[in-house]
């Protein structure tokens, strides 16, 4: 099969690129001019250079592919919807457009389990529906995102499978794990409502065998699904394993989370009075992230796509920190 991958100079990308050389399959990539594409080249990827707001590049690059796999994405926890919805959705439509009447076997949207509504989840199903507003301008660009790549199957019949991974982790994450370490050397880290809640961890490796699986699964096409490890780790279990890797203090503050979500709405709204480019030390992502219990149920994909998590939390959480630990993160 021939894979094209956008993202692929990313995290997720990055790994599911060396995963189609293991596998023999064509590799292909769409990549910005200036992106360090020395890994894939490594790898023999066929590289196509350009912007995904390109409908040139993109329809050439599409029409040498049998299954598309979306990564690229703008992510964080801060910034105007707009920003978020030019890359997450205007480039998304781009893609779709050059899809249309191919003939692919699939396209593979990489979503996030952050579509759902922000509130406490035990074993929230796919049936869940998607709120129309999120407070970050990223979740509400991936919901924005998931109805136009449901659009493009349902009325021009590209091949669309949705995945919503939750926090993915592992080697060579150069985004949340970090900011994690930071924040443990600095201190900031808190656990609202007390940290005992779910985590909805995903290992990277699990999610690119789900990648695989959707490309193939018979009962994939049109359908949503979440991903997760299918392990409970709650927030201090994973919190204070990077902790205890790093040798770095535990953090020990667990505000409740009624005063957390107005300390939260204060920090916020100062912020966007302001005109801040960054993210606020207190914002609705990180609270999210940190005082909501997130326990998503993946039996659809354990059906569905005979997804079964191939690495515990034990050993990915192990690799993962020896990684850092080598890199001098």
């Amino acid at each position: 099969m021939r894979y094209l991958i956008t993202g692929a100079t990313g995290f997720v990308g990055g790994h599911l690129a060396e995963a189609c050389v293991r596998r023999e399959q064509t590799l292909s990539a769409i990549v910005r001019s200036s992106s360090d594409v020395g890994a894939l080249e490594k790898l023999g990827a066929i590289l196509y250079r350009g912007e995904l707001s390109d409908p040139n590049l993109v329809r050439q690059a599409v029409t040498e592919a049998d299954v598309v796999v979306h990564c690229a994405a703008r992510v964080g926890d801060w910034g105007p919807i707009d920003e978020y919805r030019r890359v997450n959705v205007d480039c998304l439509r781009i893609l779709l457009e050059a899809c249309k009447g191919l003939g692919l076997s699939r396209f593979i949207h990489m979503s996030s389990l952050g579509v759902y509504p922000m509130r406490n989840h035990d074993g929230t199903k796919e049936t869940e529906p998607l709120p129309k507003s999120h407070h970050d301008a990223y979740s509400q660009s991936k919901v924005e995102a998931e109805h136009l790549a449901m659009h493009y199957y349902k009325e021009f019949g590209v091949p669309v499978v949705i995945l919503r991974p939750g926090f993915v982790y592992g080697p060579r994450d150069k985004t949340v794990m970090p900011r994690i370490i930071d924040g443990l050397r600095k201190g900031r880290l808190r656990y609202p409502g007390g940290g005992h809640g779910a985590l909805n961890t995903i290992y990277v490796e699990n999610l690119v065998d789900a990648v695989f699986l959707a490309a193939q699964g018979d009962k994939a096409v049109g359908e949503a699904f979440n991903l997760t490890d299918g392990e409970f780790v709650s927030k201090r279990k994973f919190i204070e394993a990077v902790a205890n890797a790093m040798d770095l203090p535990h953090p020990h503050l667990t505000p409740p989370l009624w005063l957390a979500w107005i300390v939260t709405w204060f920090s916020e709204k100062m912020a966007k009075m302001k005109g801040a480019k960054e993210a606020p030390l207190f914002n609705f992502t990180r609270l999210k992230f940190m005082g909501y219990s997130l326990d998503f149920s993946i039996e659809k994909a354990m059906l569905d796509l005979g997804y079964r998590p191939r690495v515990n939390f034990e050993e990915a959480i192990g690799e993962t920190m020896d990684w850092y630990k080598k890199n001098n993160q």
